[in-house]
């Protein structure tokens, strides 16, 4: 495996501890959004709450990424066991809550561990996406000041010949395409390009995985054009200069201070 000078190894915990100091492309696409709320969540006052479902996307990261052994050595899978009926106890039961704060990390049930399994699966069954993930760094850590602002990324995958790559989870690869642009997964694929170009001197490529939450489980694999990326560092620069702005002013706008016309055209 390549070493990089550039890419830090931390935990993720460490990493956002961080996201008080170092803007990262979640702060930015949350900025763009509505400054009010990206100061909120900035200053603690909006807290992100941490839902099973987030639990499972990590957890389908790790195991797809990293592969088994450091799954297993950061989460648990398994649930208790009513010794009466040989079935497991329900969540909300008093000997399950006795369980899991008796847990040491974070548990995936037998049920979520096969469905993460077979997301595993779709992506290394296909030849793109395997390829892809064939040789490099999972999680790498970047940190470098972009456009005046310290700015931070952490990778899903990185290798010199494919650049970056990010993993993404859908309900239906049809609509991907859509969903891409619904959660600006290319504002965010241009702050990670730029960013890393800042600290290692390269503009790397940027790839997309795509695999479906349910059945048949396809997996698709997209590289985002140039000129896309560059659209959207456009307007990502743009974005950080009126961040700038309210944080000399201390001025947090909605967005939606002025009157806006609303017609509807037949």
């Amino acid at each position: 495996m390549e070493k990089y000078d550039f890419i830090i190894t931390e935990p993720a915990e460490e990493y956002h501890a961080k996201r008080d100091r170092f803007l990262s492309s979640h702060a930015l696409v949350d900025f763009r959004k509505c400054p009010e709320f990206f100061h909120k969540k900035e200053t603690g006052a909006i807290i992100d709450e941490d839902r099973p479902a987030y639990v499972i996307g990590r957890a389908t990261h790790t195991l797809t990424l990293e592969g088994m052994d450091k799954f297993n050595a950061e989460y648990t899978v398994g649930e208790p066991i009513n010794e009466k009926t040989g079935k497991a106890y329900g969540k909300n039961t008093q000997a399950y809550q006795s369980w899991l704060e008796a847990q040491d990390k974070p548990v995936i049930s037998p049920r979520d561990f096969d469905f993460i399994k077979r997301l595993q699966i779709a992506v290394h069954l296909h030849n793109g996406a395997a390829k892809l993930l064939q040789d490099g760094v999972a999680e790498g850590v970047v940190r470098t000041e972009y456009r005046g602002v310290p700015c931070q990324i952490r990778m899903d995958f990185f290798n010199s010949e494919s650049g970056i790559i990010d993993l993404k989870t859908c309900d239906n690869l049809d609509y991907f395409e859509f969903d891409a642009r619904r959660f600006q997964y290319l504002h965010q694929a241009a702050f990670y390009r730029a960013v890393l170009r800042e600290a290692s001197g390269t503009a790397y490529p940027f790839h997309l995985i795509a695999v479906e939450k349910q059945e048949p489980f396809r997996c698709g694999v997209w590289r985002i054009s140039d000129d896309a990326l560059a659209s959207a560092e456009s307007e990502n620069a743009a974005a950080i200069e009126r961040l700038k702005h309210c944080r000399a002013e201390k001025l947090w706008p909605t967005g939606y201070e002025e009157t806006r016309l609303l017609s509807f055209n037949r």
